[in-house]
């Protein structure tokens, strides 16, 4: 051997995503829809400083949290259909509940889902499955999210009783056809975007909408319908 080391660079291994899951809150109680957004911490990896919805990694107690009212059929479905054999998808759907206290201190149906206890029971009833999203190759951290909506109206919520976290800062309430003024990622525009055009054509938002995957293949953003 000649003793020379190799300057040939490695591979790079690619994170996996993981599965999290993301909460779109909507207050139609006045004359424009308002979806309400907050602030990553500046000390985050992952979209530090951008403007994001209620959400986080699924963790692995999610699936043991109590809920009162279990998810639509149609959403249960559409969430079995699209995820790997064996997940728990009603874990989805209380991670993105848990995150969206955790977060904001709100709770829909009134009640919470922290802890896991009969007293704090979650109402997963109202929610819709909206959207998917992976993380593209590249990024330090990347995700499988789950986008799920809710009306504030339906969900027992008073929009009044948000408070800023750790995880998020200087949440708002904003015209969901307008959040110009804020610096967010490119795939929550494009998801507020789709949410617009469905509230248009239906402003009740039925349980089974077709539902957008968004993910980069061979370095191609690809948009299909669930």
């Amino acid at each position: 051997m000649s003793g020379t080391v190799s300057t040939s660079p490695r591979p790079q291994v690619q994170a996996r995503p993981r599965d999290a899951a993301a909460l779109i809150l909507v207050d139609r109680s006045g004359s424009h829809n308002r979806v309400l957004l907050g602030r990553r911490a500046a000390g985050h990896v992952f979209m530090p400083d951008l403007y994001v919805f209620p959400g986080g990694r699924r963790d692995p107690r999610d699936h043991a949290l109590a809920f009162s009212r279990d998810l639509h059929a149609s959403v249960a479905g559409k969430l079995a259909a699209s995820s790997r054999a064996g997940i728990n998808v009603r874990a989805l759907a209380l991670a993105a509940v848990r995150e969206l206290e955790e977060e904001t201190s709100l709770v829909l149906g009134g009640q919470g889902c922290k802890g896991g206890n009969a007293g704090n029971a979650a109402d997963l009833s109202c929610l819709r499955f909206i959207a998917r999203a992976i993380t593209p190759p590249g990024h330090v951290r990347r995700y499988d999210t789950r986008f799920f909506l809710a009306f504030t109206d339906e969900a027992g919520v008073d929009p009044s009783d948000i408070r800023d976290s750790e995880e998020l800062t200087d949440l708002r309430w904003l015209d969901i056809a307008d959040v110009s003024c804020l610096n967010i990622p490119d795939i929550t525009r494009i998801i507020l975007n789709d949410v617009v055009g469905l509230l248009e054509v239906d402003p009740s938002l039925r349980f089974d909408v077709p539902v957008p995957f968004y993910v980069v293949r061979n370095g191609r953003f690809v948009r299909n319908v669930l």
